[in-house]
């Protein structure tokens, strides 16, 4: 009875796989639309590149890939829903550098912020840029530290929140000029953007998927970018070590994450099309209108991305702990 033999055979090399992959045991990944978590509002930076990775991401799955924003404290709300979530793929987050800083910025959480989460691939790594209200005392990067320093407290720096890329390069400037001003912390980054545009705030640092249009625009004043080289979207901005300050060199970087405990088979094809879409020529495009692109390849791997945000975590945490500013 061969055609019994061959059902035979077939179910067993199949019992592997369904049961190292119980998530397909119902069929072949994704079988519904893929949630992607932000962990941010709606309009900032990591929902601008969310919303890019989504929509290609969702192209090679063949099933549609849908932002969710929950925001709120400082990304660990959106974080917690993962780490909540069903371990099937079909619910994943996007986070920022913030996500390297949680385990020191919040010291009770009800989920463990590295162990919960399986890294899928980084996404960019992108630049910030030093702004200020378009009317400020201040037109060089020289000018601006002089005034910080002579103004101290008297001056407003806007972030998108504790642990928010915007508070962690604030925490950065101030060590790098030595003199604390006075942060003023908004629900998310769009707000923090609208309140500098109306002059309501003097200073912000913030990626510059968020303030690239703001700058070309004029509504905003910049005085410098964060990384060792310009970016190719800002050529007239010089870096900060150009402008004559030292030890402030940050960068944004955005990394994909599934639940612990998602089957090996989901991963790997979560990553396959994360990776197809960053090899997206309308998204490396779109990125570079941002002034960022997609990681390398090499680096969008599950194995990378680990060691990266492992490396980050201990990067950050002297420098929190120091300022003595946690969240909880």
């Amino acid at each position: 009875m061969p055609f019994v033999t061959r059902r035979a055979l077939a179910a067993l090399a199949l019992a592997p796989a369904v049961l190292a992959a119980p998530a397909l045991a119902q069929g072949t990944f994704p079988a519904r639309l893929v949630t992607m978590i932000i962990p941010f509002a709606a309009g900032g930076p990591t929902d601008t590149v969310g919303r890019l990775i989504a929509q290609a991401m969702g192209a090679d799955l063949g099933q549609p890939v849908v932002v969710e924003n929950v925001g709120g404290a400082g990304g660990t709300l959106g974080a917690q829903r993962l780490a909540n979530a069903r371990p099937d793929g079909h619910t994943i987050l996007l986070h920022h550098i913030g996500i390297a800083t949680i385990p020191t910025l919040y010291r009770r959480l009800a989920y463990d912020p590295i162990n919960a989460f399986e890294p899928l691939g980084m996404v960019t790594e992108v630049p910030m840029t030093l702004i200020g209200r378009r009317n400020i005392e201040a037109n060089s990067l020289a000018e601006l530290v002089a005034l910080i320093r002579r103004r101290g407290e008297n001056l407003n720096y806007a972030n998108a929140g504790i642990g928010a890329a915007s508070h962690l390069c604030g925490l950065l400037l101030m060590k790098a000029v030595d003199t604390r001003m006075t942060t003023v912390p908004y629900r998310g980054t769009g707000p923090a953007m609208n309140d500098l545009v109306a002059g309501t705030v003097d200073l912000m640092c913030d990626q510059t998927t968020n303030t690239t249009e703001q700058i070309r625009a004029g509504t905003v004043r910049a005085f410098a970018v964060t990384t060792p080289e310009r970016v190719s979207a800002l050529p007239d901005l010089p870096t900060a070590t150009q402008g004559g300050l030292q030890g402030f060199e940050v960068s944004v970087w955005h990394g994909l994450y599934a639940p612990r405990g998602t089957p090996a088979p989901v991963m790997e094809r979560l990553n396959r099309a994360l990776v197809v879409a960053l090899g997206n020529e309308g998204v490396a495009r779109r990125f570079a209108d941002l002034g960022t692109a997609p990681v390398p390849a090499e680096r969008a791997s599950p194995a990378f991305h680990r060691q990266f945000w492992m490396a980050d975590i201990a990067k950050w945490r002297p420098l929190i702990q120091a300022a003595g500013q946690f969240a909880d």
